[in-house]
């Protein structure tokens, strides 16, 4: 029988552009209020990248903090993941050029794209690959650009998202610790509510599809919302069901930064007060696949998590999809 071994999270670093746009910024450029936005959604500011700026390079940072937070150097990794839905471009992946960038010069590398819930499948599929022997050392990074693809005339998206990127070390660690169990799911007959129509092959880009706005973010906000209340307890309950524990033991919750309320409806669910979940979208607003990462970072620096405690993990996204992970933390 192979031999499995326990994979947890051994270095975490984030990377977050400097320019803010607040609320009263938005109230410039659309029909909204700062009210409006905040009372509905929890956000008052999100960073954006400079127009210079590509997804690659923030996750370049973000995984250099990483590295040196675990004490490893870039040729020592196996494998780079990058969860995204704003690459540089159609190829190569941004996990390639991200490897070229830190000279990573052994690992293999590929992007994984499951919008919101990326962070979670990339950690996953990477988890799999250190707990079975193949690799030692692997890079997850989620990270997104959504700026670039929110239409800043659309007061129903643009007051959401935000840039940034968080990456996360996976290495082996001691019996007991790091990553418990995982839970992944997707509802693929409802991905129209949450999606980027134009770019692809179904709609390649022409002066039509730019003309008509295919290029950028579309959701059904109410639908989105429905799912997301509906999903997020019940992803994390499934996890900790899959390794034995229950609501009584989690220590903190890292919730996928979309809204409040959404985050408030998990919490209720899961029998959590509110200083046991991480919430920083006030300040960053939805960073997609970047969202947990750069939450799980903050709350690590802020030592709001400390070695032995329940950590849940969870997020939905479009797709539609979910994930959650149950860890022990192993740091």
């Amino acid at each position: 029988m192979m031999q499995e071994y326990a994979v947890g999270i051994t270095g975490i670093g984030s990377y977050l552009p400097e320019k803010e746009v607040t609320n009263f910024d938005i109230e410039k450029m659309v029909d909204t209020t700062d009210e409006w936005i905040r009372t509905r959604t929890g956000i008052s500011c999100r960073r954006v990248a400079d127009e210079r700026v590509a997804t690659s390079d923030l996750s370049t940072e973000a995984a250099k903090r990483a590295l040196a937070d675990a004490g490893i150097e870039a040729a020592e990794l196996d494998l780079i993941i990058v969860a995204t839905v704003t690459p540089d471009m159609a190829f190569p992946s941004t996990a390639c050029i991200v490897q070229s960038n830190i000279k990573a010069v052994k690992a293999a590398a590929f992007d994984i794209e499951a919008a919101c819930s990326g962070f979670l499948y990339a950690m996953t599929v990477g988890q799999q690959f250190i707990k079975n022997g193949f690799y030692k050392n692997v890079l997850i990074i989620g990270a997104e650009t959504l700026s670039k693809v929110v239409d800043w005339e659309d007061r129903n998206t643009c007051v959401l998202f935000g840039d940034g990127a968080g990456a996360v070390v996976l290495q082996r660690v001691e019996e007991g610790y790091g990553i418990l169990s995982s839970y992944l799911g997707a509802d693929g007959f409802n991905g129209s509510a949450l999606a980027q129509p134009g770019g692809g092959s179904r709609i390649p880009a022409t002066i039509e599809s730019v003309t008509n706005k295919l290029h950028f973010v579309k959701m059904d906000g109410s639908e989105v919302f429905k799912f997301a209340v509906r999903v997020m307890g019940k992803a994390a309950m499934e996890a900790l069901e899959l390794c034995g524990l229950t609501l009584e033991d989690i220590d903190f919750m890292i919730p996928h930064q979309a809204n409040i309320r959404i985050i408030d409806a998990a919490a209720k669910r899961l029998k959590l007060p509110m200083e046991k979940v991480y919430v920083n979208l006030d300040r960053y607003g939805n960073m997609s696949a970047a969202s947990v990462p750069v939450a799980l970072d903050e709350a690590v620096r802020e030592n709001r998590i400390k070695k032995g405690d329940i950590v849940v993990l969870v997020a939905f996204g479009g797709g539609l999809t979910w994930g959650s992970s149950v860890l022990k933390w192993s740091k």
